[in-house]
């Protein structure tokens, strides 16, 4: 009897029997579901079973969409799926940009001349430039053609050599450029092919105040050129340990005590502008109160 009642029943179910109600579907279980699906998507991308396996690892809440755009933009910028994942991992916030923007970011690269493996490069070492504001990007683009007057195909070397330009503030890379157009004179042609804005600012400074009081540097006067002075690029691109025998004929010891006291001298004179800022300020503040007593005695004469 029970034998019937469990053959009839399976019958019932698996068919059709006039009388019965079908049963209640199963509750769907989406979660393992989904993240077989997400990594089938992946794997059918390129992805190997464990970089997908990392992926899904990266903020597991976000919706699998937006997962697959942000890698899927990457690997047609040419970018490995190593070399995606790792982005990927180094800035998350990657993953929840939408896709348009991504894609508009990486029309506007490829506008400001990084193609093919430079692109792949810039957003490799710089993945910022993704995430910058575009009104920042443009300021920066805007400084160096309008103010520092570098020509078109000059701007788009600079943006080649060194990406990491589009995240500075443009105030600081015009003080840069500044620097070694006034103190060092040495034109825009000199600064694309050494690479200025590879080196930072502070590291440039020393070299050059370090070759200037050993008096192997002679600053222009006047726009007139020095071509004594060594090159821009050499100053740049060698290592200390190379710049300091070749260049600047001293040790390693002595350009150490030198950066020391040269850091002391800038702090010095900071203080000092700070100062006599601070001293303007009070001095003018307190003419403005003589004048605003003598109206007030004046007026009580009245």
């Amino acid at each position: 009897m029970a034998g019937r009642l469990l053959r009839g029943r399976g019958w019932a179910v698996a068919g059709w029997a006039p009388g019965l109600c079908a049963l209640p579907a199963l509750p769907a279980f989406p979660g393992p579901r989904r993240g077989c699906g997400e990594a089938a998507a992946l794997r059918a991308m390129g992805f190997t079973q464990e970089q997908a396996r990392r992926l899904l690892g990266l903020q597991p809440r976000l919706g699998p969409q937006r997962r697959e755009a942000a890698a899927a933009e990457l690997l047609l910028l040419g970018l490995s799926a190593e070399a995606a994942l790792g982005l990927l991992e180094r800035s998350p916030e990657l993953l929840r940009m939408p896709a348009e923007r991504l894609q508009e970011r990486s029309a506007e690269l490829r506008r400001l001349g990084f193609c093919g493996g430079q692109l792949q490069r810039a957003v490799s070492c710089c993945p910022q430039l993704f995430t910058l504001p575009r009104r920042r990007m443009a300021a920066t683009v805007r400084m160096l053609r309008e103010r520092c007057l570098f020509t078109a195909e000059q701007l788009r070397e600079v943006l080649r050599s060194c990406p990491a330009v589009l995240l500075e503030e443009p105030c600081h890379l015009h003080h840069h450029f500044q620097y070694a157009y006034f103190r060092m004179g040495v034109q825009q042609k000199e600064m694309v092919k050494a690479r200025l804005f590879q080196m930072p600012f502070v590291e440039l400074r020393n070299r050059h105040i370090f070759l200037e009081r050993r008096g192997l540097y002679q600053t222009p006067h006047k726009g007139q050129t020095q071509t004594g002075n060594p090159k821009l690029k050499d100053i740049l691109q060698l290592p200390e340990k190379d710049f300091l025998s070749s260049l600047a004929h001293s040790t390693p010891e002595e350009y150490q005590v030198f950066k020391k006291l040269l850091a002391r001298e800038e702090e010095e004179k900071g203080e000092e502008e700070e100062n006599e800022e601070e001293e303007g300020r009070d001095a003018l503040y307190t003419e403005e109160d003589e004048d605003l007593d003598g109206e007030g005695s004046n007026r009580a004469r009245e």
